[in-house]
């Protein structure tokens, strides 16, 4: 049933319909999400992952289930990197707690949008062409080595020179100030845009750029778009629970974005091998889990300030 027409509407009705609830009804009212609430509805995503990913085992086989896992677990370490830039924008424009939650409730509905286009094309592409796949190893490896070689793992943003938000500004007239959690006000008869709608388009076009690295990263594991889309879609939707459970301890992995950086020239190499030596899956998921857990701990035993 996974790869009929009746499954994936269904399916993206089930995404959308979470997506609703939580906005609707478990977030109805605008307030700050604290550490204990953001565990929990971290715990309960990951759970309800976990619970997809074992009917994607028993439908699919244990190929197919150790794939999606292992695209799921690089989807969420990538967008680490989504969270510290997250982190930046609300910190630079100053907004409010209780109004974070909205921005990232339709910053990752755009994404899923988007992924599901970027993961189509690319699927169709490699599916065709299939010197694209030593072109993709070889722009992780790449992308691995850029990042493992850049001494500051904490991005920079300079959102006054960003052209999108550049272009937003010649040709709508945006407010300086907030008007509640809306993305546009009315005053003196004209429509502004609010700060929270920059905000929003500058973490809708950070996305398009992480996913440079992740599709790719993913279509590397799996080319079965059920797989690399459905793994890729349940990474996002707890994307949001991640940030505010991550949010005040996201300095102490100073590390991590070596041991990314590890995985993606692992991932890379294991497409340009793959005609002469196939990777198993459970061995491709070991090395995955052990850089990412490897670096966790490094971050923990050698904090910032003893490390530098």
């Amino acid at each position: 049933m996974e790869n009929t027409p009746l499954f994936w509407i269904l399916f993206n009705l089930f995404v959308i319909g979470l997506l609703l609830l939580d906005l609707l009804v478990f977030n109805r009212r605008a307030h700050a999400i604290q550490l204990k609430e953001a565990l929990g509805w971290s715990a309960f995503w990951v759970a309800l992952s976990l619970c997809f990913n074992y009917f994607v085992y028993h439908t699919m086989g244990h190929e197919a289930g150790v794939q999606w896992l292992t695209g799921y677990l690089v989807e969420k370490a990538l967008s680490v990197d989504n969270l510290f830039v997250f982190l930046l924008i609300f910190t630079y424009f100053k907004v409010p707690a209780e109004y974070q939650h909205r921005i990232l409730f339709w910053g990752v509905l755009g994404a899923l949008v988007l992924r599901g286009i970027f993961i189509l094309a690319g699927a169709a592409l490699l599916a065709k062409f299939h010197f694209l796949l030593y072109v993709l190893g070889a722009f992780l490896v790449y992308t691995g080595v850029r990042m493992g070689l850049s001494s500051n793992s904490e991005p920079e943003i300079d959102p006054e020179n960003n052209p999108i938000v550049r272009f937003l500004g010649r040709h709508l007239p945006i407010s300086r100030q907030l008007d509640g959690g809306k993305f546009f006000t009315r005053r003196e008869g004209v429509r502004f845009a609010t700060p929270l709608l920059v905000v929003l388009v500058l973490i809708e076009t950070t996305d398009v750029v992480f996913a440079a690295d992740s599709i790719p990263a993913i279509l590397a594991i799996s080319r079965d778009t059920f797989v690399v889309y459905t793994s890729n879609v349940f990474a996002l939707l707890g994307l949001r629970a991640l940030y505010f459970a991550l949010a005040s301890l996201m300095q102490l992995f100073h590390y991590l974005h070596y041991g990314l950086a590890l995985i993606l020239i692992f991932i890379g190499a294991k497409l340009l091998l793959e005609d002469i030596y196939p990777f198993p899956m459970p061995v491709a998921l070991g090395a995955v889990g052990v850089l990412l857990l490897g670096s966790i701990a490094a971050s923990l035993l050698w904090p910032k300030k003893q490390a530098e």
